[in-house]
């Protein structure tokens, strides 16, 4: 399976997908910009898109909802590193009140990997990060590979947040 990001604007992104009904696609509006995402095993098409596999996968997406990406910039040679701990996970999050689904993109060709979160809405996504399972679950990951003493990443991590069109927040 893989993914592909493309992004433009909102009417542009809304015009590509209702161009191709028959794919998995999702528009997604952020801060400044929108993006589509394409979900398929299939090729993308897009012209440019930003090409990743999805090497671990929890839920189908679905095209409303609160998606959080966690953008990681990683060395070649902490790709080994990196993917081990994510895959190795400990699946708190699964059960989390507001989540949805979860993709790890392992990036096609660049070095930063997304860790891709749909949440119900931006209060259940804050609510997991101030959460004691949330808490544990990073502190186990990181001490199980040691990657505290290891220098993986290329550059500093950053998240980006997006919703979907008509659907900004569906919890109370």
């Amino acid at each position: 399976m893989n993914i592909y990001l493309t992004s433009g604007t909102p009417e542009f992104m809304v015009s590509l997908r209702k161009k191709y009904p028959n794919e998995k696609m999702i528009v997604l509006h952020g801060s400044g910009n929108s993006m589509l995402l394409h979900e398929t095993e299939g090729k993308s098409v897009f012209q440019t898109p930003r090409s990743y596999e999805v090497i671990d996968s929890i839920n189908e997406l679905e095209d409303k909802g609160f998606f959080v990406l966690n953008h990681l910039p990683v060395s070649d040679e902490g790709r080994p590193i990196f993917e081990h701990r994510f895959l190795s996970r400990s699946h708190v999050i699964d059960s989390d009140p507001g989540f949805k689904a979860y993709r790890l993109l392992k990036p096609l060709n660049s070095e930063t990997y997304i860790v891709l979160t749909e949440w119900t809405g931006p209060t259940s996504f804050e609510a997991w990060k101030v959460s004691k399972a949330y808490k544990e679950a990073f502190d186990n990951q990181v001490a199980a590979v040691g990657i505290e003493n290891r220098n993986i990443f290329t550059s500093k991590a950053y998240v980006t947040t997006y919703t979907t069109a008509k659907n900004e927040e569906t919890e109370d």
